[in-house]
């Protein structure tokens, strides 16, 4: 898992990407390619 500065760039990478709110976090989840996850906070 990566931690970005943002997370618009995450999102963009995958057509899958999505944007989740978690505990104050902010994550990229792709449930088709577990790589791309990402998070913010």
């Amino acid at each position: 898992m990566k931690v970005l500065r943002s997370i618009k760039s995450a999102k963009l990478r995958h057509r899958d990407c999505r944007v989740v709110k978690r505990k104050g976090r902010l994550y990229v989840i792709n449930k088709t390619d577990a790589r791309f996850k990402a998070r913010q906070g």
